[in-house]
């Protein structure tokens, strides 16, 4: 088997030999063999590894790349997958709600005013936050920052959320997920209401598709390399041993 050292793992990816050491630290890569004087001795399944991690990264994120090889690494495949599986789901539901929205806007376009017909009923800051799956303090933040207007009830004083206002949530939900400040929202989510200067609305929409796009061509690659990395470790039959290193990996204390 071909053995490597910390920066041939490197130099493939641009990365500095501390950057590959620190992946293996954080179980990102499997563990190295050590020489007797103690240098790390890579080999090309922890060059297979760091392919896979790398492009983990931008299509699930950092730590949940490092969920998914941590999990591989301990062998169970099941905990690897189901971060996966979780990746997409969250990408599909952005998808969705990305359409649900634009098909808002483009109803508010056509009737501004108008509520969508089959629109729900009036909500509590509870159940729209647990629609959403954020906390009802996100909810209060949002309010305070302009992005949502609720109604009271006149009987009980707590906040009722409309039709429009769930449309708003929506919204911004998706911007905050890509990235956007709270004031950027709020004035979008006022262009809404409005119906008026929809170009910052439609770039906005338009740049997040494209995120959405990116990332979904990052997860095959992902998938891709992460297959691969799998099928090395089975021909090397590479597996996680009691102790948690893996066959034949040492741990001794070394000087690189």
């Amino acid at each position: 088997m071909i053995t490597l050292r910390p920066s041939d793992l490197a130099r493939e990816h641009g990365l500095s030999a501390q950057a590959v050491r620190n992946y293996e630290r954080d179980g990102c890569l499997p563990p190295a063999e050590r020489t007797p004087t103690g240098y790390r001795v890579y080999t090309e399944v922890h060059a297979a590894a760091l392919r896979a991690f790398l492009a983990l990264v931008p299509a699930f994120g950092h730590a949940a790349g490092g969920r998914i090889m941590n999990a591989v690494h301990d062998g169970d495949l099941d905990d690897a997958l189901l971060v996966v599986d979780r990746g997409h789901e969250q990408v599909l539901r952005d998808r969705e709600t990305l359409t649900a929205v634009k098909n808002a806007v483009d109803h508010l376009m056509a009737e501004p005013g108008a509520e969508r017909p089959g629109a729900p009923g009036p909500r509590t800051i509870g159940e729209l936050a647990h629609r959403l799956d954020v906390t009802p303090a996100t909810l209060r933040n949002w309010e305070g920052a302009g992005i949502l207007v609720p109604a009271r009830d006149p009987a009980t004083g707590y906040r009722v959320f409309r039709a429009s206002d769930v449309r708003d949530a929506e919204l911004a939900h998706l911007l905050r997920r890509g990235g956007y400040p709270l004031e950027h929202i709020a004035t979008v989510v006022r262009q809404v209401r409005t119906a008026g200067g929809t170009g910052p609305l439609a770039e906005a929409l338009d740049d997040w598709r494209r995120r959405l796009t990116a990332r979904g061509l990052a997860m095959l690659a992902a998938s891709g390399e992460l297959g691969r990395y799998l099928d090395v470790l089975d021909r090397a039959g590479w597996r996680r041993g009691p102790g948690g290193a893996g066959t034949g990996a040492g741990r001794g204390r070394g000087r690189d």
